[in-house]
């Protein structure tokens, strides 16, 4: 497979697409209302930001506790029964005078209960697609992430104008709801890759075989570090532009979009690899900018051409799933993807914490440096999992 026509003729996986969006489009338009209904209880960037991107470090605790759910659970079952329980706390954000506390409370539940079945996700790319294909297929479930996080921030924000922030939860609760059935009547049920029984013990006892290989523990970390520090920046894009920020948001996933539609679309493999070093400098490398304050039209600039470097990623998460084991690549993705998550909360949080005690504008830059900086002390441990130079053809050169 090498198009979209050919991926998009694969039933279960447009099913998996159109859940994937749902649930994306949820997850953004509840995560502006509840960042928006904080920032005007509050006033504190960093307790925002821990509204907007704190859920995923429930992923710390799905990882230690029964993130093998992802291998040893049928993969239809428990994506939908996660969708389920995620729509059911997005109803309860929408009942009016909810505790902020509370508030808080359902959305670590719902990352706890996305953390151990996420990986199940990814996983059953592997299993629905040819194995060349994982890809150029989790580049378009990220294209799908970066359109809904358009429109879902978009919706949003326009929302937020005319409805309560209570209201534009019901309306994700209503796009969890959407997911949940796509996923259950979309899908067809698959045998669990494991058969040992989800416990504690499995858990750790994998993660721990996972982070001794060397290369692997590579991967793991460039996959978690020099982006978590960028969605660090763009945690504070609310405390920068107020209620601008939708334009700054919208523009971070326009880039992201565009990066994974080339770099998963267009690039041959050997070209991946060859973009691997410019894609992540990319990243962090546009948002130095900020050190200037620059204008909200600049700034959007420089949010849409540093996430296409997010599509480095890409061609890393190739190499992971070539160095694991088949019957843990749930855990695997599971452990990337959480990693990933909970890596972008810390830095989040991190980031509203500093742009307490500096002007936004620094803030945002410094956490640009040290993006830039855990990148060039990264890279030297990712030579040791590059793939084998294959020899150029007419396509690539």
């Amino acid at each position: 497979m090498r198009t979209y026509t050919d991926l998009f003729a694969a039933r279960e996986f447009r099913n998996l697409f159109l859940a994937n969006c749902a649930g994306i489009a949820a997850h953004t338009t509840s995560a502006l209302a509840l960042g928006a209904l904080t920032y005007a209880s509050t006033g504190s960037a960093l307790i925002t930001a821990l509204s907007m991107f704190g859920a995923p470090l429930a992923g710390v605790l799905g990882s230690l506790t029964l993130l093998s759910a992802a291998d040893s659970l049928p993969p239809r079952r428990a994506l939908t029964l996660a969708a389920v329980l995620v729509a059911a706390g997005a109803a309860v954000q929408a009942v009016p005078g909810v505790p902020l506390w509370t508030r808080f409370a359902i959305i670590f539940v719902s990352g706890y209960v996305g953390s151990i079945t996420g990986g199940a996700r990814w996983a059953l790319l592997t299993d629905i697609l040819p194995a060349n294909t994982y890809v150029l297929a989790r580049a378009t479930m990220n294209t799908s992430v970066g359109v809904m996080q358009i429109a879902g921030f978009g919706l949003a924000g326009a929302l937020l104008v005319w409805l309560s922030p209570e209201q534009v939860f019901l309306l994700a609760a209503v796009l969890r709801a959407v997911a949940a059935a796509v996923g259950w009547f979309g899908l067809a049920e698959r045998p669990v890759r494991a058969t040992e029984r989800t416990t504690i013990a499995r858990t750790l006892r994998v993660n721990r075989e996972l982070w001794a290989d060397r290369g692997r523990r590579s991967l793991f970390l460039n996959l978690w570090v020099p982006g978590g520090l960028i969605v660090g920046c763009e945690a504070l894009f609310i405390p920068y532009a107020g209620d601008r920020a939708g334009f700054l948001f919208a523009a971070a996933a326009l880039g992201m979009l565009i990066g994974d539609v080339v770099v998963g679309r267009f690039l041959s493999a050997a070209r991946r690899e060859r973009w691997v070093p410019a894609l992540r400098l990319l990243l962090a490398v546009p948002y130095l900018v900020f050190l200037l304050s620059p204008p909200l039209p600049l700034a959007i600039v420089v949010a849409l051409v540093a996430s296409i470097g997010f599509a480095g990623g890409l061609p890393l998460q190739e190499r992971l799933i070539a160095r694991s084991p088949s019957e843990a690549r749930g855990q695997v993705l599971g452990l990337h993807q959480n990693g990933m998550l909970a890596g972008q909360a810390l830095c989040a949080v991190l980031a509203g914490a500093i742009a307490d005690l500096v002007p936004t504008y620094q803030a945002v830059a410094l956490l640009a440096g040290a993006s830039l900086a855990a990148t060039v002390a990264l890279t030297s441990g990712l030579r040791r999992t590059a793939p084998a130079p294959v020899a150029a053809t007419k396509r690539d050169g």
